[in-house]
């Protein structure tokens, strides 16, 4: 069964590659500025600047560090918000009030603090939660330390807040709600195949990974 479940990931794996492929080819057409990119970070910095922050919705957990992430990554989460894909009130509305240059821009800016690389081989997990990485075949797509991803607009999660992944993760299993949830079809068939308490484990043991996501603060909250 649970080679079923492995070989079922990596068709959809396949799938959502050729399918990210197309979408970054199409966003290529628009070049991303740094400069232009942290003025426009302004309205980012309150939740994404601040080390230790914590979201109160759908429940309390440290927003995530997208310092380090791929531009192509900030600016395919920030379509998928603004499509209504990724359902968080407050994301989605900032989202929806940018262009494309916008997203471009901040893009270019958060990948511009890419200034370390994770090992290539992370910490061993344990033979269970081992097991249930190999069911969800997530190294597939974010790579084998978690923070080389195959596709630039896949999120780098090595190091990234394990109360954050977990949200994350289960979110793909929410339906039928127009507030919480993510619609994507790869990551709900994978999230599906594990419990609250296996989700809680992957996130636990992929944020002790030695990753290259930080929090870079503006002067003002350091």
């Amino acid at each position: 069964m649970n080679h079923l479940l492995t070989t079922i990931a990596r068709t959809f794996v396949a799938a959502a590659t050729l399918c990210a492929a197309a979408a970054t080819a199409h966003a290529q057409g628009v070049s991303g500025d740094v400069a232009a990119g942290q003025k426009k970070a302004e309205m980012c910095v309150g939740c994404h600047g601040i080390p230790g922050y914590q979201n109160s919705f759908p429940e309390i957990h440290k927003v995530p560090m997208i310092s380090g992430q791929s531009a192509q990554y900030i600016v395919s989460s920030l379509k998928a918000y603004q499509k209504g894909e990724r359902k968080h009130p407050s994301m989605r509305g900032i989202a929806g009030s940018l262009s494309e240059q916008d997203m471009a821009d901040l893009g270019a800016f958060y990948a511009s603090h890419a200034t370390t690389t994770a090992p290539e081989t992370p910490k061993a997990a344990s033979a269970k939660v081992a097991a249930l990485i190999e069911k969800g075949a997530c190294v597939s797509c974010h790579g084998a330390n978690f923070s080389k991803p195959i596709d630039p607009s896949y999120p780098k999660i090595g190091g990234q807040h394990a109360d954050y992944l977990f949200v994350a993760l289960k979110s793909y299993t929410v339906e039928g709600n127009n507030l919480v949830g993510r619609s994507n079809g790869i990551m709900a068939g994978i999230a599906k195949q594990y419990s609250p308490a296996e989700m809680r484990e992957i996130a636990k043991y992929i944020s002790s990974v030695e990753g290259e996501l930080k929090v870079v603060p503006q002067s003002r909250f350091k």
